[in-house]
């Protein structure tokens, strides 16, 4: 019976439906998840990024390699091989340094009712065809995604042309590159006079290919006046040489007097190449100084950060290295389109810079009157430096024969002896000694176990316990200077160059230059031989005709020979020479002349004063010799590496040069 007021009691299901319903809803989720997966199965992928099938074609081209990525190609021609084509010439001119390949745009991509998309690609290229320009230009490309295939997502394709490379290239054209070299500026007086300019020139060789080359060597050698050595040394060059190799032997001045040409000309298997190099009127006419110009080397090349290509013709040394880039100039440039057949096209175009000369204040009669002096020293490296205290003007410097091409008038440092002794004056005038002040000058004096002493010759009469300062001076007494070696410091002697222009850094010289070296510290004896110019010191011929220059003008002078745009101030000396130290200073070096070590200059007109230097070194059986000068408006040092004194070697020297005779 069922309970009072509940619900009839549900009639029983019939066997086997609840287990029906059950698997008739299984089924259904199964088919349901079924067409879900086939959906996701058979759904065709998505069209992979346009931008990025971009960028896979710019760093392929960009690497010279455009067949790296797909690409739809209309013939069987290589891209690879027509980009190589091409750009040959490009590449070569451009070297390391080779163009780049950006993606400037892309356009919103279009997709076909297929599954078929297009895109247009637009690449920027640049070339740096010079330090400061490039040539920039723009290409397209026209992509297509040609779809899936067998469900995978397909690639994008390119429309290979040769357009892509430059714009409006057609099939079989390349680029041709023409450098212009611009003419190298000239090195000029400050008056305007040309001191170095283009001269015609012809590079003399043996060429391989000419009958009689096997012979020539020996027969050029003769014409020319080489020595034996020199001649076989030629003969093996040419036989290594390849089969046809031009050997250059010598480049000869158009006319020059001391060679045959018509004679070497008339040598069979002998060849003249005419050419232009920049060079002085006269063969030696301060070579050292001016420099030469050459062939790029690789360093020069590297240190060039872009603006030196291999080939190029630079200044190698001197002030045409100095100024290479005034005096070099900018190359010109053009690309032009080359059809297979025809004119070809401009495509880019820079315009060549001439160099711009340079002035320099050499005057030549002073330079030439230089040169004279010291012509005949051609075993011993020598200089003359004479500058216009007025100014600091350069007048000449050079380097003799003996120094066999180095600058040792401007970069030769050597200890400069008793010329020292004008800084060392100048520190003890500061201290309070007066040109009157009683100095012992003995023959020899003791300094911690190191004796030191006079010069062989040193004059008895200036001798003594008490000689007055500017007898010292004027004679060069040694011990009397390093009487004072405990009274006056190291730091002094430093401060009291640096007033005098030495041991500083030369302040815009214009060309590689050195001022010596004066440290503010020396142990013991080393202190004491400061004193006389030697131990640590070291001086250049241009350091001490500075010194010269800075007494004779009455403050300290800065030295230059070349003005360079933009070049940094030096740091100022330690102690400005007064116009009292220098007149003192002046009085002085009038007793060396007068009285002392430099007699031999009192016929020189205008002769205001000297100091001449003996700076032993080696065992101590050699010397370096120095004098220095005042005359005028004139301040000029001889130096020669090798002498018995200042006085007897350097001063016949300053004597002819003042003197012009």
């Amino acid at each position: 019976m069922p309970p009072a007021g509940g619900p009839p009691p549900a009639a029983p299901a019939p066997p086997g439906k609840g287990r029906r319903a059950l698997i008739t809803g299984i089924v259904v989720l199964v088919l349901l998840a079924v067409g879900v997966g086939a959906w996701f199965v058979f759904r065709e992928p998505p069209v992979p990024d346009a931008e990025t099938a971009a960028e896979e074609l710019a760093a392929a081209l960009e690497a010279g390699t455009p067949a790296d990525v797909p690409l739809a190609l209309e013939t069987s021609a290589s891209p690879d091989e027509q980009y190589a084509r091409v750009f040959e010439q490009m590449l070569a001119a451009v070297g390391e340094d080779s163009g780049t390949v950006t993606v400037k745009s892309v356009t919103p991509m279009q997709e076909g009712d297929d599954g078929t998309a297009t895109a247009t690609a637009t690449f920027a290229w640049t070339w740096p065809v010079a330090t400061e320009a490039a040539w920039e230009y723009e290409t397209v490309a026209e992509l297509t995604y040609p779809g899936p295939t067998d469900g995978e997502a397909g690639a994008w394709e390119a429309a290979w042309n040769t357009g892509i490379m430059v714009p409006g290239l057609e099939p079989g054209e390349s680029l041709a590159v023409e450098r212009t070299e611009p003419v190298r500026g000239e090195i000029v007086t400050t008056g305007g006079e040309t001191l170095v300019g283009m001269t015609p020139v012809h590079h003399v060789g043996i060429d391989k290919t000419r009958p009689g080359w096997d012979t020539a060597a020996t027969k050029l050698g003769d014409v020319l006046g080489f020595d034996k050595a020199t001649t076989d040394g030629i003969a093996a060059q040419v036989d290594s040489a390849g089969a046809k190799a031009f050997v250059e032997v010598i480049t000869i001045r158009e006319n020059d007097p001391e060679y045959d040409f018509d004679a070497a000309m008339a040598i069979d298997g002998v060849v003249g190449i005419p050419d232009e190099l920049p060079l002085a009127k006269e063969r030696d006419f301060a070579r050292a100084l001016l420099g030469s110009v050459g062939e790029a080397t690789a360093e020069i090349v590297e240190e060039s950060e872009g603006t030196v290509k291999p080939g190029d013709m630079v200044g190698i040394s001197g002030l045409q290295a100095a100024h290479d880039e005034q005096l070099r100039g900018v190359p010109g440039l053009a690309v032009t389109i080359e059809p297979a057949e025809g004119e070809g096209r401009e495509a880019f175009t820079i315009e060549k810079a001439d160099g711009e000369p340079v002035a320099i204040t050499l005057d030549p009669k002073t330079q030439l009157r230089a040169e004279a002096a010291l012509a005949d020293l051609d075993d011993l490296a020598s200089a003359i430096v004479a500058i216009k205290p007025s100014t600091g003007e350069v007048l000449a410097a050079a380097s003799g024969p003996g120094s066999e091409g180095y600058n040792t008038a401007t970069l030769g440092q050597y200890p400069p002896g008793s010329t020292f002794k004008i800084a060392t004056s100048l520190a003890m005038l500061r201290s309070g000694i007066t040109p009157e002040t009683p100095l012992p000058c003995t023959a020899t004096i003791d300094v911690e176990g190191r004796q030191f002493q006079n010069v062989p010759g040193y004059p008895e009469s200036a001798m003594g316990d008490a000689v007055p300062f500017r007898t010292v001076f004027a004679n060069s007494c040694n011990t009397g200077f390093i009487s004072q070696h405990q009274e006056i410091s190291q730091q002094q002697l430093h401060d009291a160059a640096a007033s005098l222009g030495l041991g500083v850094e030369p302040a815009a010289f214009g060309a590689a230059a050195a001022l010596g070296d004066v440290p503010t510290e020396a142990p013991g004896t080393e202190h004491a031989a400061s004193m006389i110019g030697q131990g640590q010191v070291l001086a250049t011929p241009l350091a001490m005709a500075t010194v010269a220059a800075s007494v004779s003008a009455g403050h300290t002078v800065s030295p230059w020979v070349a003005k360079t745009p933009g070049e940094k101030e030096a740091e100022a000396p330690s102690g400005d020479l007064t116009a009292d130290e220098a007149a003192t200073l002046r009085d002085l070096m009038g007793g060396v002349v007068q009285e002392g070590s430099a007699t031999l200059l009192q016929d020189v007109p205008g002769i205001v004063g000297a100091k001449t230097g003996t700076a032993q070194f080696g065992d101590g059986s050699k010397a370096h010799v120095w004098m220095l000068a005042i005359a005028n408006d004139l301040a000029a040092v001889v130096f020669i590496e090798e002498g018995e004194l200042g006085s007897t070697t350097a001063g016949p020297v300053m004597h002819e040069f003042l003197k012009g005779s």
